[in-house]
């Protein structure tokens, strides 16, 4: 039997990149899975499709802006009562707008909030009863090394990932009695389609400093939310794990 088999998990931000590979990494461990994206409908359905035809589980696609209170909690209560309950959240939703303080704009601050923080309280608002009721559930949050160490020309991106953390640990204590993990990811530097367009020297700027000497990958970050959403780390809870080839170590 897979690990995961039998539960259903709800991952935001999933039709591509690093959201993608934690969605197929649990579909792999038996889950079905639910994508909360806000890319183009097709889009996501075809993401769907593919994990539910190469994984053999139930995938479905909602397109949720999941910084909106109110259409998150209407989408979430919607899934709980088709598929009867939600057992793994995955708050991987993120976005950038990088700029130094004096430059940035109100906007920009509070898109990134919105976006990178405010979205989880939705979604684990939305959960909370659900887990209650199960006395049982994990809750896993995608932060960022740069919540833990900040970042020059992100004050917006490294305050709400500093957020998520404390989040994660206050949500952690909150729930702990009722058999409800929630820990977080802080990812360093992952290989994606923004890191792959940046000029050869900004490369090797980012590089020189992480340790191991080379960029990690989404299946990296998958494969710890895939432990996380197990009954392997049920006596982890409040956490911060760290993939980021020592970065921040």
């Amino acid at each position: 039997m897979k690990k995961l088999e039998h539960k259903v998990a709800l991952v935001t931000g999933a039709a591509r990149g690093i959201g993608n590979a934690i969605a197929v990494r649990l579909a792999q461990e038996g889950a079905d899975v639910v994508i909360f994206d806000l890319c183009p409908e097709e889009a996501g359905v075809e993401a769907a499709q593919k994990i539910a035809e190469e994984q053999g589980v139930k995938a479905l696609f909602r397109r949720v802006d999941v910084s909106n209170y109110e259409a998150v909690q209407s989408e979430v209560k919607s899934l709980i009562k088709e598929l009867g309950g939600i057992d793994i959240l995955v708050n991987n939703a993120g976005i950038t707008r990088d700029k130094v303080l004096l430059a940035m704009s109100e906007q920009d601050w509070d898109l990134v909030l919105d976006i990178n923080l405010k979205s989880m309280f939705n979604t684990i608002k939305a959960c909370y009863r659900n887990f209650m009721k199960k006395k049982s559930g994990k809750i896993i949050n995608i932060s960022s090394v740069s919540g833990l160490m900040g970042n020059a020309a992100q004050a917006n991106y490294t305050a709400a990932k500093g957020g998520v953390i404390a989040l994660t640990k206050t949500v952690a204590r909150e729930l702990a009695t009722r058999g409800i993990n929630c820990n977080a990811i802080a990812p360093g530097a992952i290989e994606t389609p923004m890191t792959a367009s940046m000029d050869q020297g900004a490369l090797k700027a980012l590089l020189d400093t992480v340790p191991m000497g080379h960029m990690g990958k989404a299946e990296d970050i998958a494969a710890c939310v895939a432990f996380l959403a197990s009954d392997d780390a049920k006596y982890i809870t409040g956490e911060v794990i760290r993939v980021d080839g020592g970065i921040a170590m």
